[in-house]
């Protein structure tokens, strides 16, 4: 009895290992890097190997606010339609990111939804404590990294939660003209 105890303990921690959600995933606030000031709430997801990032909240907008300032069409962009029809919030602006290893992403693209371009794109998950390119984080950062070429510019993303996208909601509410 107790080997098949053992049996199934193991089984189970092995098993919750292998469908651990990446620490990249979850909700995470972009910060500016000049002026400190939180642009938006962003939800990082792993699908079919490949991780995505929508915008859940944007700051200074409504959100239903349309994503003009993009072209109509990217490569590889992985929802058909027009881009610059789009909604800021709920489009995947982040896509195509291969594992590098738990935590680390890369090969994939970002949009920036306000200016329209595209960058290729590197996701670093830092845990408190670790070093990134002279940045250190003192709690769970991502490090996002916009490359144009070999040119990394990195921007440090903190934990949100579901409330933050609330007040955020609640202070920039949807108009109903994005609908």
């Amino acid at each position: 009895m107790k080997k098949l105890v053992t049996l199934i303990a193991s089984f189970i921690l092995g098993a919750s290992a292998i469908f651990a959600a990446d620490p990249a995933e979850g909700l995470w606030k972009s910060v500016d890097d000049k002026s400190g000031k939180i642009t938006a709430i962003w939800k990082i997801y792993e699908e079919n190997e490949t991780l995505f990032g929508t915008i859940a909240a944007v700051v200074d907008n409504p959100q239903d606010v349309i994503a003009s300032a993009c072209k109509k069409s990217y490569k590889g962009f992985p929802v058909q339609g027009n881009v610059n029809e789009m909604k800021t919030v709920g489009t995947p602006w982040i896509f195509n990111m291969k594992k590098e290893s738990a935590g680390n992403w890369s090969k994939g693209n970002i949009i920036d939804p306000g200016s329209g371009k595209m960058y290729g794109c590197v996701i670093k998950y830092l845990a408190s404590g670790e070093k990134n390119k002279g940045f250190t984080a003192s709690e769970p950062t991502l490090a996002m990294a916009g490359t144009v070429g070999p040119i990394k510019v990195f921007q440090y993303w903190v934990k949100a939660s579901e409330d933050d996208i609330a007040k955020v909601q609640a202070e920039f509410p949807a108009t109903g003209a994005g609908n």
